[in-house]
């Protein structure tokens, strides 16, 4: 008789960070990292909007934008970019989760500056919230902060994604643990 271990999909890791991480506190003063990819238009107006209220707040923002081609001497230069990204910012937000893969990649991006101890956001679109917590849970860091945006957005025009950034924006801020307080308002 042959012995078989099965294993359980839905246990959860050992090492397992159920907790979202550091709060981004005041942006004024600090580094916001905004990831962006090659596919969701919606995504890059939201951020537009989103940047220039943080900027406002007296942040700097940096954008990086990660590619598709992730293997191979390609993927070894994207996870290189990634990595020099992410040495250049205090607070990261990670953008998309539109699609499976975009899902997969923009969960693996907020990882890899959630476990540098970077206050960190994953934003995905209501479709496919089940998956990137699925995929954070796996990653072994269950408590990452996502923000939920409506879908569908990449099919709106851009007016309709500007009012639903505009609409999201105390939200996002609150998920990111963060304040648009300027320096004057900080010191106060």
């Amino acid at each position: 008789m042959a012995i078989a271990n099965v294993l359980d999909p839905t246990a959860l890791r050992a090492d397992d960070i159920t907790t979202p991480g550091p709060d981004a506190g005041p942006l004024a003063g600090r580094t916001v990292g905004i990831r962006l990819d090659e596919i969701w238009r919606a995504w890059d107006w939201v951020s537009e909007l989103w940047a220039a209220e943080f900027r406002a707040a007296g942040a700097e923002v940096v954008f990086w934008r990660s590619s598709q081609g992730r293997t191979g001497a390609e993927g070894e230069k994207v996870a290189l970019a990634l990595e020099e990204f992410l040495d250049r910012i205090d607070i990261a937000l990670v953008g998309l989760a539109n699609c499976g893969s975009c899902t997969g990649w923009t969960v693996h991006d907020a990882l890899a500056a959630a476990v540098r101890g970077l206050p960190t956001t994953a934003v995905c679109t209501d479709n496919f919230t089940e998956l990137a917590q699925n995929l954070a849970r796996r990653g072994g860091h269950s408590g990452l902060r996502l923000h939920v945006l409506p879908y569908p957005l990449n099919e709106q025009q851009r007016g309709d994604v500007d009012a639903v950034a505009r609409t999201h924006l105390a939200g996002v801020l609150q998920t990111m643990g963060a304040s648009l307080e300027t320096l004057a308002e900080a010191a106060v």
